[in-house]
Order: structure tokens, then sequence, then C-alpha cells
């Protein structure tokens, strides 16, 4: 069955576009595009008009591209931002009724869980391997069963600490804190991580974004800390202009960047691999199952959140 999975992340709105076959989730198209969903949600609580309206605008397109590519169900899944906005589940409302997409709220848990299905999608994962998933506004850590969701990312982190340009010492300081003291005491002997991060770093290292050298590629800690050094050194405008980084993730990266090497810190480990498998193949296993769409009335909420 072709699917398409939409994900309205904290930071990004992305599809995927692909084919499940006995379990299997073969790609067709994917896109990302970086709308800020979750801009100032952190300290409003509330999803503001400008970024909904970034979001819609990527959506239409988004359909247009997945029903010529034949997709016959289309899931959209709700992540942090949306969580923690008063008015998100009346935005997933307006979604549906609007653009005709079955559409989830994830839990902290479920988020993990199907990240985890995504990376584990086509391999055997070791029993010890944390999968590390930096989204915007959340950090799901999973790892031998025990799944945990926390509330910092790249964009809450740098809306809560990062404010100079470029971030100072004690700014940095500050965020690595909150992310040392949110991390649970855990033992993992390797990572894997997923999501515009840790991919980011990949293709900077590599020096260039090419998501087959990208996927499987291992950055080792001390080059961790190097990118992270060079990208808080540099202003905004410099950073977008990075070979490997997308500009309009440059405001959130060095936050990103940040968790990741406290992650490796906290846990000792020496490299953490990058994985273009993540949250969007394990959705697509959960659209496959979708029963036919049918036609039906407004959900609650609809034409209301905004």
């Amino acid at each position: 069955m072709r699917v398409a999975v939409v994900d309205l992340g904290t930071n990004s709105t992305r599809l995927l576009v692909a084919d499940v076959d006995d379990g299997r989730v073969g790609e067709v198209a994917r896109r990302t595009e970086i709308t800020r969903l979750g801009e100032g949600v952190d300290e409003r609580r509330k999803l503001l008009p400008l970024p909904v309206a970034r979001v819609r605008n990527v959506l239409a397109e988004y359909r247009r591209e997945l029903e010529g590519l034949g997709a016959e169900r289309v899931l959209a899944i709700g992540t942090s931002a949306i969580r923690d906005a008063e008015n998100g589940e009346a935005f997933l409302g307006e979604i549906e009724w609007s653009y005709g997409f079955v559409t989830r709220l994830l839990s902290g848990g479920e988020e993990a869980e199907l990240t985890y299905r995504g990376v584990a999608d086509g391999r055997e994962l070791p029993a010890q391997t944390l999968v590390l998933d930096i989204g915007g506004g959340s950090t799901e850590l999973i790892l031998a069963g025990s799944r945990t969701s926390l509330d910092i990312g790249s964009v809450r982190l740098t809306e809560r600490f990062l404010r100079s340009d470029p971030p100072t010492r004690d700014e940095l300081e500050a965020c690595a804190q909150a992310a040392r003291e949110a991390l649970p005491a855990l033992a993992p002997t390797s990572a894997i991580g997923v999501a515009g991060t840790v991919t980011t770093l990949a293709a900077l290292e590599l020096g260039e974004y090419d998501p087959e050298r990208v996927h499987g590629h291992k950055i080792a800690r001390q080059a961790v800390d190097a990118l992270l050094d060079r990208l808080a050194s540099l202003p905004l405008a410099r950073r977008r202009e990075l070979p490997g980084l997308e500009p309009e993730r440059a405001p959130v990266i060095v936050g990103g960047a940040v968790i990741v090497r406290e992650v490796l810190a906290r846990y000792g480990l020496e490299a953490i691999e990058a994985s273009e498998r993540d949250l969007l193949h394990g959705a697509a296993l959960e659209a496959a199952a979708l029963p036919e769409p049918v036609e039906g009335d407004a959900p609650p909420g609809a034409y209301t959140c905004c």
C-alpha cells in the first residue's frame, strides 16, 4: 500500500510518501520544510497565527504532491508543540477537515515508540543501543524497551537560553546545564541519532547534505565538540552560509548540538550514528493500518483554532 505521513513538528513540517509491504517501508519521496510551528509556544502555550500560516502553506503543497504520487492513506502526526499548545487539538481538527488527512496527537511515549520502529526497520538493533530523537520541543530517548520523553529540544532551549548572537559563554553553560539536568540515568553502549540536529551535524562534518552519505555516518564525540564550538562562535548570518546546514535550521542548531554533546558526555559514548530512518518510517506503518477514508462532518474545533 502506498501511504503518506506528515509530521507536524515543532521546528519542521515533513512529508514521507512510502510503499508499505509486509511490514517494510520503501521510501518514494521525502520533503522537509522549516516552518517553526512551535515558535513562542514555550512562553505563550499557544500556536500563533504566523507559524500556523507557514504550516498551512506547506501542507497545500504536500497534499498536491502526495495525491500526485497516489497515496491511499494519509496520516498527519502532531508532537511536542501541539501537545503543549492550548489550541493544539483544535489545530489538528482544522488540518483534518481542511486537507482530508487523518490526524493523531502523539504522546511522548508514542512518539518514542514510532521512532524506534522507524529506526529498526530493516535492521537489528543491539539491546543497549540508545535511539536519540532531538525535536524542536522535546527529546526522546529509547533504550532496551525504556522510552523517555524530555521537555528539552532545539527550539525550546534556544528560546529559553540562547538569546545573544552569537550566544555568550554563560548562555551556553545555562543551556548545557538544563540538558544535563534533564537526562535520566541510563547505560547505553552505542547511540543512533535521528531527525534534523544529528543529520545536520553529520552533513556539516561531510561538507554537504547527501542522505545516502549521512545515513549510517558516525560522528565522533570530539567532532561533536568541535562542531558545537564552531557553530556557537558564528553569528546567525554566518551559520546560514555553512555547507550542509539548511539555512532555516541555523537559528536552532546550536541548541540541538548542545543536547547531542551532553548526551554523549552523560553516557560516556564515543560516537553517535546518524539515521535517516526515523519517526516518519514508524508512522508509515501506522498509516498502512488506517481504514479506507470516508467523507464526514467537520471535526470539533475545525476553523476555530488560530
